[in-house]
């Protein structure tokens, strides 16, 4: 799987980024190579969080897990 990954540098130094393709999957780093570390503990945690079926509220909606 290939992401795009956004980088900023941060304004108090270091760097974050953000993950288009995956809402709300940020991250920082102080150096650049702690960012890229944090950005693969980031997809993953992300990738791996369970999926609130209670938050599913749309009529016919079903839940699947699939790995990627």
């Amino acid at each position: 799987m290939k992401l795009k990954v956004v980088v900023h540098d941060a304004e108090e130094g270091g760097f974050w980024a953000e993950v288009p393709a995956l809402p709300g999957c940020l991250t920082q780093g102080e150096t650049f190579e702690e960012l890229v570390q944090n950005l693969y503990d980031a997809v993953e945690l992300w990738l791996d969080a369970e999926v609130d079926a209670q938050a599913l509220s749309v009529e016919g909606a079903r839940v699947l897990d699939i790995a990627v």
